[in-house]
């Protein structure tokens, strides 16, 4: 009785799931009939396909409110020595540009010349023929030759060239606007065109990605081009800037595209050097600003050199750390200092390196001094510097302290190197060099005396802004130089990392109120740097200035050692010194001028482009 009622108990589970699994069936049925009746209407060439065309219209197509028309080019001139599609690429029009290339057969073209050489050749000996047909039978006679010598002595190809363009417009009042346009633009390059009426879907097509060249619309646009002939439709000639790892920059004047800059690729540059240049209020230091701000973002050490007072917010803003140098300020740095980072492992001559640097500083101070004046200067500096135990020998700026029970040596800090008052008690001992020891006394007992300290800051930030505002205009050139060479070492700390040394008013180091010396030093700045993963930005509006040093020796060197050169809003006489200096056009020249505030003509690599420095809103709120 029991074994009865377990096996009914059995069968009822077996039906329950024979049940499931029939519904399980069903379920799975009609799903895959819902999927199949999906599959059957749409699949994706209807979903890429547009939901209205208009054909009615010989002049135009109207795809979903967007008008489109076409225009062949049917024929060039006969020499081109340019690319004749750059100033079509480089408008802002909305277009596509379809080039066709086909290769003719060499043997069957030579063949085909040579057979209409000799037919031609009996014609020009008929004297019935008039004037006009002698005329027009004797140039494509003198082209045929040309040809098939080309194709038999130069090894050249023959093809024949079909190109169309494609413009469209939201109505058709700003479609036929840029039709004119681009008929213009292609008629001033030697371009004939003529409009594709009746022939819009063929020559719209030949502008999509699929490689058709309709046969109703080839006869119109067929050209035969020679191999050198096709140099000039080369169309991948705008003049967008595009660097994959690049900070953004602003857009293209002329085409709305996109600059983005990646200064650091070696690669593509051969440094990361820049020159911004601009009168006061065309906005090279908002571009300038907007350069430390995203460069800071991706971890790039900078150092500025701020003379003006211009980037204290911004350091703020960026937690940076504000170096102020001047009568009311607490910071110092020892001109005499020798840092252990001021020659790179391996290598010797820590004094000797320092004496050059020195040299310059002094030059700022005593005016330019001749090689006798010169010579005794650098036995004072070394008598300075033999007072502290310090010798041509690197050994002896390396000192032993004991620390945890332990004997360490490491190498001489600020404390252990003479400071300006130790220099000027030497020269007070030689009556020879009293000159140079009265100019010296503002330096130790005057409003300079600041500059006579033992330095006291530690750099670690990425950021670091040297304020030398304080020292008011005259001096100013001293404290750029000691910043400069302070950060300079800093720069040669690690080859990997990135870093870049902004220099404002660059001109105060390298014009007429410097010396040869301190010029020297900027210019090796901007020639080695790039081995030390650095750039260095030369800022200025005062481009006289910037060239006034030995005939603009040192302005021309710095110039010609930047990769990207940026220049904003310049007066006239400012552009008449950059054009001895640089290779701008006349146009260019007229366009510098003319720049509105926050346009910019850049040179990048071989590239010029009229470019709108742009920013967001968070981003001038951090700037401004």
């Amino acid at each position: 009785m029991q074994m009865n009622t377990y096996k009914k108990k059995v069968i009822k589970i077996i039906e329950k799931i024979k049940e499931i699994i029939k519904k399980i069936i069903k379920d799975s049925k009609e799903e895959t009939n819902q999927i199949n009746l999906y599959k059957g209407t749409i699949d994706d060439k209807d979903k890429m396909s547009p939901s209205y065309i208009n054909l009615s219209n010989p002049k135009y197509i109207e795809i979903d409110g967007i008008y489109y028309s076409s225009i062949i080019i049917v024929d060039y001139f006969r020499e081109q020595d340019d690319l004749i599609l750059k100033n079509l690429i480089d408008t802002n029009i909305n277009m596509n540009i379809s080039l066709f290339y086909e290769k003719q057969d060499t043997y069957k073209t030579i063949k085909d010349l040579t057979y209409h050489i000799g037919n031609v050749s009996v014609d020009l000996k008929d004297a019935n023929k008039n004037r006009q047909d002698i005329d027009i039978a004797a140039f494509t006679y003198n082209d045929a030759k040309y040809i098939r010598k080309q194709m038999q002595i130069e090894n050249e190809e023959l093809y024949f060239l079909y190109t169309y363009i494609t413009v469209y417009a939201k109505d058709k009042k700003e479609l036929e606007y840029n039709l004119s346009k681009v008929e213009g633009i292609a008629q001033s390059r030697g371009l004939q065109t003529k409009r594709a009426y009746f022939r819009q879907e063929q020559t719209f097509k030949t502008n999509l990605p699929i490689m058709e060249n309709n046969v109703d619309i080839k006869n119109a646009a067929k050209r035969n081009v020679l191999t050198n002939g096709i140099i000039s439709t080369y169309p991948f000639i705008s003049s967008s800037i595009f660097d994959e790892n690049g900070i953004y920059i602003g857009t293209n004047i002329y085409n709305n595209s996109l600059v983005f800059i990646d200064r650091y690729d070696t690669n593509k540059y051969k440094n990361a050097n820049m020159c911004i240049f601009g009168t006061s209020g065309a906005g090279k230091s908002f571009y300038t600003k907007l350069l430390i701000l995203r460069n800071k973002l991706l971890g790039i050490e900078q150092y500025v050199i701020d003379p003006d007072r211009e980037y204290t917010n911004l350091c703020k803003k960026l937690k940076g750390t504000l170096l102020q140098i001047g009568p009311t300020s607490n910071t110092y740095v020892n001109i005499f200092d020798i840092r252990k980072e001021s020659i790179e492992e391996n290598e010797k001559g820590y004094l000797a390196t320092k004496i050059s640097k020195l040299i310059g500083f002094f030059n700022l101070i005593f005016g330019e001094m001749d090689e006798e004046e010169k010579a005794i200067i650098e036995e004072k500096i070394i008598e300075c510097y033999n007072n502290k135990g310090i010798t041509f020998e690197d050994k002896t700026l390396y000192k032993t302290i004991k620390k945890k029970d332990k004997f360490i040596r490491i190498f001489k800090e600020s404390k252990d190197m003479p400071i300006l008052e130790d220099f000027y008690n030497i020269l007070e001992r030689d009556s020879t060099t009293k000159i140079f020891k009265t100019k010296l006394i503002p330096f130790i007992k005057g409003s300079l005396k600041f500059l006579n300290n033992y330095t006291n800051i530690e750099i670690e930030n990425k950021l670091i802004i040297a304020d030398v505002y304080a020292l008011g205009e005259e001096n100013l050139k001293y404290g750029m130089y000691i910043f400069t060479e302070l950060f300079w070492d800093k720069i040669k700390i690690n080859r990997k990392n990135k870093k870049a040394i902004y220099l404002d008013e660059i001109w105060r180091l390298i014009g007429v109120t410097s010396n040869k010396n301190v010029a020297s030093f900027i210019y090796k700045i901007f020639k080695t740097i790039r081995k030390y993963g650095g750039s260095a930005v030369a800022i200025t509006q005062d481009i006289s200035d910037l060239f006034s040093l030995e005939n603009g020796t040192y302005g021309k060197s710095i110039l010609n050692n930047s990769s990207i050169k940026t220049f904003f809003s310049l007066e006239e006489e400012n552009i008449k010194i950059l054009a001895d200096y640089t290779n701008i056009t006349e146009k260019e020249k007229i366009e510098i001028k003319s720049l509105k505030r926050g346009e910019a003509l850049m040179f990048v690599g071989d590239n010029h482009i009229l470019t709108k420095i742009e920013s967001d809103k968070f981003e001038k709120q951090i700037v401004e």
